[in-house]
């Protein structure tokens, strides 16, 4: 998931002298890069590659994009997960890896109705993978009926306008209970089989509440800039300036023009960490707080189990829920960071799960998110449904 305004990079001379050429750079993403948010050609004839080109556009971690499908049987969809396209450092189980594998597969489902088609989800058909790691075994197989009992999802809509946003909210404008209630009929869209817990909170509730999920957010995130190897893992897929954005179409984007010309001067080394006390870390601190601090409301999702089939119907519950949102006119932001399962997390780990009454191990905290009013923004690029079908 791109992270816009990333790092900003500070000091004396060098700001003098990129400043003086960022009117030559446009801060906005190539239109090629994200053109998939334009929906398919009206007359795509197959109907798998109609259904992808809206499944593609779900939300995953660091925007990784990490599917591949298999389209040689008729009717079916076999979906892998990209090996190359992990996460080791902040997501060394690979939970959010599963949870963006289910944010896609609901999209799916959620494309076959419009078509008239019931989508039969199999998941782990050749074996479950362990709890530590995943492989290359397929993470699920789609196979597409017809069905005349098939209903359009009201849902289906907001596809093409759902997008993360990172920006400041209104912080005086309250979330209406109607759109939590959406929010929450969402989340329990198959089933109120006690398997998921959605909570939130609000303006209307006490002010020490929401800030004690301030406070957590702040810190988690102070922590990830602050630990080496997980900034340098986002750094990996870090796309700096127009040209590289339109050439991956995936990862982190940062169009700040004076960072794409810090690049261009060598003055921006992806290879090393920032220092804690560097500006662009203590920089982007303030910067979160700041959003952080205009946020009216969070939402949460807390799992009675943490496997890997849960893990996926997880993220197929987030994504409906942020499609709730969306057509209630809300903004809404993963907060990821104090969910990650690595060691210099566990303070954050642990305070969430407390504050959210989600005792280790039974249950699981799944998804921690802001929500609020907030200007729009562009979406995150896209690769296109080709790259992801696997070539045989």
């Amino acid at each position: 998931m791109q992270r816009r305004n990333f790092i900003r990079i500070a000091g004396g001379g060098v700001v003098l002298a990129a400043t003086a050429a960022t009117t030559a750079c446009s801060s906005a993403i190539p239109p090629q890069a994200i053109a998939a948010w334009r929906g398919p050609p009206a007359d795509e004839p197959d109907v798998r590659r109609w259904i992808l080109s809206h499944a593609i556009l779900a939300p995953h971690s660091h925007n990784l994009q990490s599917w591949i499908v298999d389209l040689d049987e008729p009717d079916t969809i076999m979906l892998y997960c990209d090996l190359q396209r992990l996460l080791p450092e902040t997501d060394p189980f690979s939970r959010q890896i599963m949870m963006s594998h289910g944010t896609f597969l609901e999209l799916i489902a959620i494309a076959a109705r419009e078509k008239g088609l019931r989508s039969e989800i199999a998941l782990f058909p050749q074996g479950v993978f362990d709890a530590q790691a995943i492989d290359a075994r397929p993470v699920a197989r789609v196979q597409l009926v017809p069905d005349r009992s098939v209903t359009p999802d009201p849902l289906f809509a907001q596809i093409l306008r759902r997008h993360t946003n990172r920006s400041h909210y209104d912080p005086q404008r309250p979330i209406p209970a109607a759109a939590w209630q959406a929010m929450a009929l969402a989340a329990h869209a198959d089933g109120p089989d006690g398997w998921l817990r959605f909570g939130h909170v609000g303006l209307q509730d006490p002010p020490q509440l929401l800030q004690r999920h301030r406070a957590i957010a702040s810190q988690a995130w102070a922590i990830e800039l602050r630990t080496p190897r997980a900034i340098l893992e986002s750094f990996k897929v870090l796309r700096v300036g127009a040209d590289e954005v339109a050439r991956h179409r995936d990862g982190l984007t940062l169009m700040d023009p004076m960072v794409v010309w810090m690049e261009r001067l060598g003055l921006f080394d992806r290879s090393k960490a920032p220092a804690a006390d560097d500006f662009a870390t203590t920089s982007q601190i303030e910067q979160f707080d700041e959003k952080i601090a205009s946020t009216p409301g969070f939402l949460w999702m807390v799992s009675q189990h943490n496997d890997r089939a849960t893990q996926v119907r997880a993220g197929r519950a987030y994504v409906r829920v942020q499609l709730a949102a969306t057509a209630h006119g809300l903004a809404m932001q993963p907060l990821q960071q104090a969910l990650q399962e690595y060691p210099e997390q566990a303070g954050p780990y642990a305070r969430i799960r407390a504050l959210l009454d989600a005792p280790a191990p039974a249950q699981t905290v799944q998804m921690w998110a802001r929500v609020g009013y907030a200007p729009a923004v562009e979406p995150a690029p896209r690769r296109g449904v080709q790259a992801h079908i696997r070539k045989t």
